[in-house]
């Protein structure tokens, strides 16, 4: 199957979506051309891949499952149980559902959407502007700091970073993403804290370096 064009992709989620989540989606594109273009990345890759970051939201988290399942998409304990309730489910169902119904081929895109809840190690420069982009955009409700930002407004010291290094951005919204879990007791995603521990070291190892 050819891949569909951004046009056709953006009027098929403008018509499953719901208003605000196709308001979201729209603003995650247009962050995500903005960083693109800042960093040097292919902007119609950026492109793709925002609007189709969410494109799993309008099924159910049984369906979400299905899709998974049936495309023997690996994963976790409480993903696996219908009743559970799995917020970041639909990332892996998307990254499904892109390649079936809406062809796409380029693993990066695919991968920047699979990704886009949790991160992960190594994480591409896509997968990178996915992620913040998905945090950052101007829809978003603004989220209260953590002690990691010294009481600053965390979205505003995400947005500042995100156009400065990709790297710290994604550390600080990783790392207020975990603090959020934990006070809501909510269960955390192991590949959050696997990417968060990933990344925290590598920035400790290029301070010791330039030290």
């Amino acid at each position: 199957m050819k891949q569909l064009s951004l046009s056709k992709i953006r009027k098929e989620m403008k018509k499953t979506l719901e208003p605000k989540r196709y308001e979201h989606t729209l603003s995650v594109t247009y962050t995500a051309a903005n960083l693109a273009a800042l960093y040097g990345e292919d902007v119609g890759r950026a492109l793709t891949a925002g609007m189709l970051h969410d494109c799993a939201k309008c099924m159910s988290y049984k369906k979400q499952r299905e899709l998974c399942i049936r495309n023997h998409v690996q994963l976790s304990e409480p993903e696996k149980k219908h009743g559970e309730f799995c917020p970041v489910l639909h990332a892996k169902a998307g990254a499904v559902l892109a390649k079936e119904k809406y062809g796409v081929k380029d693993e990066d895109i695919l991968n920047a959407i699979f990704y886009h809840t949790t991160g992960r190690p190594k994480m591409s420069a896509l997968e990178k502007i996915i992620y913040i982009a998905d945090y950052i955009e101007p829809c978003r409700r603004h989220v209260k700091g953590s002690t990691e930002t010294a009481g600053d407004d965390v979205f505003a010291a995400a947005r500042r970073a995100a156009f400065r290094d990709l790297d710290e951005a994604l550390l600080i919204i990783l790392g207020n993403t975990l603090a959020y879990l934990r006070n809501k007791d909510f269960k955390i995603d192991p590949m959050t804290q696997v990417t968060y521990d990933y990344y925290s070291g590598n920035r400790s190892d290029k301070k010791g370096l330039n030290a």
